[in-house]
């Protein structure tokens, strides 16, 4: 669900590599070659970045201070406040490439649509313009319980909003050391695909 982590790591990327990060949360299974290569390489790239990010000490830690009741949908939660982050750490000296990346991304999904299972939402993301206005708290949490809905049982996600506010100045924390973690590890340089 961090779309814009996503694509900045991969915004060095052509088009394809772009798209396949941004669509990977939609796409299913192992066998990727019914996609072009540069889209499939996108998507092995989203899912590695993912398990590195799964397996950071500092997410760990995070997911770890949520309620018990709302461990399970965290990592949801948190893959949302760690573009709330972002899109507000990018909105300072490098809002003209936040803009410029947000701008691309849209007209990508525009021109490619996205996988069944991110079908519904992107459009919607695209309309209402959530990339940018992840930059906004109380945007972000809203978009949190929103997901929320579309799970079966209790909206364990709108269960965790008063958490994530209360433990807001840790979780930057937090989002600073797995950003300059990941983007050591994981951004992409330029590439001719």
């Amino acid at each position: 669900m961090n779309f814009l982590a996503h694509g900045w790591l991969a915004r060095e990327g052509s088009d394809g590599f772009l798209l396949g990060n941004l669509i990977a949360d939609g796409v299913k299974g192992t066998d990727l070659s019914a996609w072009p290569a540069p889209v499939a390489e996108g998507v092995l790239h989203h899912r590695q970045v993912d398990a590195f990010v799964d397996h950071h000490p500092r997410v760990a830690a995070a997911r770890a201070r949520a309620p018990a009741d709302g461990r399970r949908v965290a990592g949801i939660a948190l893959d949302m406040m760690w573009d709330h982050f972002l899109a507000d750490e990018l909105g300072g000296d490098q809002w003209r490439e936040r803009d410029e990346l947000i701008d691309r991304c849209y007209r990508l999904f525009e021109r490619h649509g996205a996988p069944q299972r991110l079908a519904q939402m992107v459009p919607v993301m695209v309309r209402e313009d959530w990339l940018r206005r992840y930059s906004s708290l109380a945007f972000t949490t809203r978009a949190i319980a929103g997901i929320g809905t579309r799970l079966s049982g209790p909206n364990r996600l709108a269960e965790l909003v008063p958490h994530l506010e209360q433990d807001y100045d840790v979780l930057r924390e937090d989002f600073a050391i797995l950003w300059r973690d990941t983007r050591r590890h994981w951004e992409v340089s330029p590439r001719l695909s």
